[in-house]
C-alpha cells in the first residue's frame, strides 16, 4: 500500500471558515480592523514592538528593503552591497534587484544549510551596507556570531524568517534578531492564511514607513503623532502621498484566519518539532545520505535529504514517485544556476561548491502540524532498504 505522503497539509478547522463567516457578515473586506487586531497579537506572541501584515511573505521582503533605503538612519542606498546565501526563495534576491541593490552570493554550510559564516567575513568590503540573512526550512542562524560580524563591520542585519516561523536560538525566536524580518502565512508554511505574510520591527520609524507604503505611500494608516505627518490637517491626511508606495495590503479574511491559526501555533511547533526530533534520529543513522543539522530550536519546516550522488537521488525520486511520497527540490537549490539571475547585479564570492551539492543530490519532502512519526518511519524504511 503506498504510503500518500504531501508536500503540506490543510491546517484549517472550523474556527477558520467561523473567521471567515464573520468577515463576511460585517462587510467590511478589505484591510481593517481584524489586520490591525491580527498585527498586534502576532507582534505580541514574537516579543517585537510592531507587525505590519502584508499579502505575502514576498511582499513582506519588499517593504522592508524599501523601507531601509526610504530611512535615512540606516543608509542604504541603490549600488551598495547586500550579502546573500546562495539558497533562499527568488524573492529573497528579486526584492533587491527591484531596488538597484548589488547581490553578492555567498556559499551555504553543508551542515545548517544557512549561510558560510566564514564565507560572509571574507566577501564583505568598504561597499557592504548588510546582510540578507535566511533562516532556511526551519533552522535558525548562529546569531552570536552573525550579529558580531555586523557589529564589527557597522552592516545592517535583515531576516528572511518566512520558513522558519517559531524557531528560536538560545530562546529568542527568529525573525527577531536583525533590524527587520519577514515571515509568510502561505498555505504550505507553519500557520497559512490563504496568502500573507508579515513583518516584525522594534523601530517606530521603520513601521511607519512600511504602513505607509504598504497602500500606495500615504500617510492615511499613520498614527497621529507620527513625524511623517506634518499636515495636521486629517482631511487632507486621507490622501497625502509621502513615499513611492506599492499596493501590498492584505484582505481581511486573510487576517480573521490568522488570528485562529495563531491560536493553534504552539500546538503546531510542538508537533513539528517533534516529528523533525523523530526524524533526526531515525534518518541519522542511514549511511550516504546527509541530513540537515539542528543549529539549536529548528521549527521543521521540511525534511531536506542529500544523496551521495545526482544518480542515487534520481532513483530516489522515482521510488517516491512509485510510493506516492511527493517531493521537491530543496528551496530553489543553488539559485545562481537560474537564469533571472542575468538581470541581477550580482557577484559570487568564492565556489559554492556546498551550494552546488545540495543543488544536484538534493531533495526535500514534507513536515506537518500533526503527528507524522508513523509515515516518516515508513519513508526511512524505504530509504534503508536501498
Amino acid at each position: 500500500m503506498m504510503i500518500n505522503y504531501v508536500l503540506a497539509k490543510d491546517t484549517w478547522e472550523q474556527e477558520e471558515f467561523d473567521a471567515i463567516m464573520r468577515v463576511i457578515e460585517s462587510n467590511r473586506f478589505t484591510m481593517g480592523p481584524e489586520v490591525e487586531s491580527f498585527e498586534k497579537e502576532f507582534a505580541e506572541y514574537f516579543g517585537s514592538k510592531h507587525a505590519i501584515m502584508v499579502n505575502s511573505g514576498s511582499s513582506a521582503n519588499l517593504i522592508a528593503i524599501a523601507s531601509l533605503i526610504l530611512s535615512d538612519k540606516y543608509n542604504l542606498n541603490p549600488g551598495d552591497e547586500v550579502i546573500v546565501p546562495a539558497v533562499s526563495w527568488a524573492t529573497t534576491y528579486s526584492v533587491l534587484y527591484q531596488h538597484g541593490i548589488k547581490l553578492k552570493f555567498v556559499d551555504i554550510d553543508l551542515d545548517t544549510f544557512n549561510l558560510d559564516l566564514n564565507e560572509v567575513e571574507k566577501a564583505i568590503t568598504e561597499n557592504t551596507r548588510a546582510i540578507f540573512a535566511v533562516n532556511l526550512l526551519g533552522n535558525p542562524n548562529n546569531f552570536d556570531k552573525l550579529l558580531d560580524i555586523c557589529e564589527n563591520n557597522d552592516l545592517i542585519l535583515i531576516e528572511d524568517n518566512c520558513e522558519s516561523m517559531g524557531a528560536k536560538f538560545k530562546g529568542k525566536y527568529t525573525g527577531t534578531f536583525g533590524i527587520l524580518g519577514t515571515f509568510s502565512t502561505f498555505y504550505s508554511h507553519h500557520m497559512a492564511t490563504m496568502e500573507g505574510g508579515m513583518v516584525l520591527t522594534d523601530d517606530d520609524e521603520l513601521n511607519d514607513i512600511m504602513k505607509s507604503i504598504r497602500s500606495h505611500g500615504w500617510t492615511r494608516n499613520l498614527s497621529k503623532n507620527s513625524k511623517f505627518i506634518s499636515e495636521k490637517d486629517e482631511f487632507y491626511n486621507l490622501f497625502n502621498f509621502i513615499f513611492p508606495g506599492y499596493n501590498v495590503r492584505p484582505i481581511e479574511m486573510e487576517a480573521a484566519i490568522g488570528r485562529e491559526q495563531l491560536k493553534k501555533l504552539d500546538k503546531f511547533l510542538e508537533n513539528r518539532k517533534d516529528n523533525g526530533e523523530y526524524f533526526t534520529n531515525l534518518f541519522s543513522q542511514l549511511d550516504n545520505v546527509k541530513i540537515q543539522k539542528n543549529q539549536d530550536d529548528s521549527s521543521y519546516f521540511g525534511f531536506p535529504l542529500i544523496f551521495e550522488s545526482k544518480s542515487k537521488r534520481e532513483e530516489v525520486i522515482k521510488l517516491f514517485e512509485k510510493e506516492n511520497i511527493e517531493c521537491r527540490p530543496i528551496v530553489a537549490g543553488n539559485f545562481t544556476r537560474n537564469k533571472v539571475i542575468d538581470y541581477f547585479d550580482y557577484e559570487i564570492c568564492g565556489i559554492l561548491k556546498n551550494s552546488d551539492i545540495l543543488h544536484n543530490q538534493g531533495l526535500f519532502i514534507g513536515n506537518h502540524h500533526i503527528d507524522s512519526k508513523n509515515d516518516i518511519k515508513k519513508i526511512f524504511e524505504i530509504l534503508n532498504n536501498i
